[in-house]
């Protein structure tokens, strides 16, 4: 059974005792520095409490530009790849995205700051709870989450403006591609575990699919079944 995550206090949320506010701006240095130009996407990663998304012992290496591991083998992924990711998402101006892996909610904390809906599926039950908690906590209440198998994506909602996916599968799962919108785009990192991965574009118009590379990237492998 998975275990309930804890309410946060006030103190925690603000991030009393971390010297958060130095240390959250540290972090938009750098991601200005590695060529993150998006005004907006900068204000939200400096708004949302990152070191309340990653086990208490590793609050202090929170706004690190590094990937932090999360329960059940999962990670989250540094901020420069959640920064760059929703920068690309942002060109399409969504109003609703579907994320896929939601890991610690992470990710789709800083969405839901940036557009109207966002709704999240992730496959691992304890993440999802926890997640959820998390999120509902920190008064995210424009994000919904699901208990489900990514690669089936969420066609109750769909269409949806822009898909994101957080974890790698060899090849974008087509449901996904199907509950595009038209004009719309997915941003995903494609490819095999320990092999080459590419972080590309692919946007839906009115003949098919447009599919566009962006940068190597590195990944947990997308997996399918809800465990």
């Amino acid at each position: 059974m998975a275990r309930r995550y804890r309410s946060l206090t006030a103190a925690q949320v603000q991030g009393l005792g971390m010297t958060s506010d130095r240390t959250r701006e540290r972090m938009l240095t750098q991601l200005s520095e590695r060529g993150i130009a998006n005004v907006q996407v900068l204000t939200a990663m400096r708004l949302v409490p990152r070191h309340l998304f990653v086990d208490e012992a590793l609050a202090s290496r929170a706004y690190e530009n590094t990937a932090l591991p999360i329960a059940a083998g999962q990670t989250l992924s540094q901020p420069y790849v959640v920064a760059r990711m929703t920068e690309l998402l942002l060109q399409a101006n969504p109003a609703r995205v579907l994320e896929i892996g939601t890991g610690s909610g992470y990710q789709s904390a800083v969405l839901s700051h940036l557009v109207e809906k966002v709704y999240t599926v992730e496959r691992v039950r304890e993440l999802h709870v926890q997640a959820r908690e998390r999120l509902w906590d920190l008064r995210y209440r424009n994000v919904y989450c699901k208990y489900s198998d990514g690669s089936w994506g969420w066609i109750e909602r769909a269409p949806f403006d822009a898909v994101l996916l957080t974890a790698a599968p060899e090849s974008v799962p087509p449901a996904l591609l199907d509950q595009l919108q038209i004009g719309g785009q997915l941003i995903a990192p494609v490819g095999a575990q320990g092999g080459r991965q590419s972080l590309i574009r692919v946007r839906r118009t009115t003949q098919g699919f447009e599919q566009e590379p962006i940068e190597e990237v590195a990944f947990v492998p997308m997996l399918e079944g809800a465990v």
